[in-house]
């Protein structure tokens, strides 16, 4: 039985979701393995994870210009600075007791903080299990960049080129896609059954709004701009875990003349990618992997400064997707998809071309192979 250690991050639910995704595909591959699930920030210093955990969130909706010059300035570094070592040693030292206790086979992290934090706890303890990278964005940052990292699983052969040429050894990088839920590839049920299913319109084009598993995005304001659509499409707009913007999305549906459903979080987003005929969004890695195994076009708006605006650059690039500066260019946008039945098939086929629906379970077996049985730990 392999046991496999999944440190995350409490800034979106990304980084779990694509720990979850390697959970389903592990216990296909080996079935028993044991899998936990644990946010790296509970571990980490008062004053990292509050920084984290509020400031960053309100740092991007506030003064985006101030994170976006502190991304790239981060990514400029050639040097690791003094805090953010001190953090993850710091980290490392408050893991060490939850490893020895879970005693994991691997340590496997989905998010750049519990990377160089495990860099750190290898270098501190020469019992430490093997530590694997899964990037989650269609861009690496610097800050993944560890000597001691065992392996990295990343979304292109590009960014494996960009990880090979910052002296990472080329077997240890593999471009297999963004792990993301087997359901995202595979609709089990008819497009009507499933609308049926699910309460939509039978007939006509159906838009889905969303602003990533936080509900971060203009997302009342997206929904007014829906009024201004030409297509006569049915709108699905969930709110993630943003309680505030829940409660309010109603009072804007009830104003628009046409039929608007209202969601909060939702495990079946799969469901709602399938039944949808195009997708609305920021352009977080894991959304957008999913919208590319699912074959949803996507029109981009309000990436948040540093991952999320390379992220768009290359959807768009790839021509599975557009983004739109404002909001008064969403309708046009819409309909330009909508009515176009070419256009549409063209993003269809770029999205089939970019998306990896069998990443995670490459990433399992990759997981399986390095996975050091804990009767070989010395």
């Amino acid at each position: 039985m392999i046991r496999v250690l999944f440190l995350s991050a409490s800034v979106g639910d990304g980084h779990s979701s694509a720990a979850n995704a390697v959970s389903v595909a592990l216990d296909e591959i080996s079935p028993g393995t044991r899998t936990l699930v644990v946010d790296s920030y509970r571990y980490a210093a008062l004053v990292v994870s509050g920084v984290v955990s509020g400031g960053y969130l309100q740092m991007v909706k506030t003064i985006p210009q101030m994170y976006r010059y502190l991304y790239h300035r981060a990514e400029r570094a050639t040097e690791v600075g003094p805090f953010r070592t001190w953090a993850h040693q710091f980290t490392a030292g408050n893991l060490r007791g939850l490893i020895l206790r879970e005693r994991p086979d691997i340590v496997v992290c989905t998010h750049a903080f519990p990377c160089g934090t495990m860099a750190e706890y290898k270098a501190a303890y020469a019992d430490a299990p093997p530590v694997l990278g899964i990037v989650t964005d269609f861009a690496v940052h610097g800050f993944w960049v560890h000597a001691d990292v065992d392996a990295y699983a990343v979304a292109t052969e590009a960014m494996r080129d960009a990880l090979i040429a910052r002296g990472v050894p080329a077997e240890r990088v593999l471009a297999s896609g963004i792990p993301v839920h087997p359901r995202f590839a595979r609709n089990v049920e008819p497009r009507a059954v499933l609308r049926a299913r699910l309460g939509l319109p039978q007939d006509g084009p159906v838009v889905l709004l969303m602003g990533g598993g936080l509900g971060i995005g203009p997302l009342e304001r997206m929904l007014h701009a829906m009024e201004r659509l030409e297509a006569p499409a049915a709108v699905v707009a969930i709110a993630g875990r943003n309680a505030r913007v829940e409660r309010r999305l109603p009072t804007v549906a009830q104003g628009l003349s046409r039929p608007v459903h209202v969601l909060g979080f939702v495990e079946n987003v799969y469901d709602y990618m399938h039944a949808c005929d195009v997708l609305v969004t920021k352009p977080g890695g894991l959304t957008a992997a999913e919208a590319l195994v699912a074959k949803i076009p996507m029109v981009l708006s309000r990436p948040l400064p540093g991952q999320e605006e390379r992220n768009s650059r290359l959807l768009v690039e790839a021509g599975c997707a557009v983004r739109v500066r404002s909001l008064g260019e969403l309708p046009g946008a819409l309909d330009s998809v909508l009515s176009d039945p070419e256009r549409r098939a063209r993003m269809v086929a770029a999205a089939t071309g970019l998306g990896r629906p069998n990443a995670a379970r490459e990433i399992g077996m990759l997981v399986a192979r390095l996975a050091r049985p804990r009767e070989e730990v010395a």
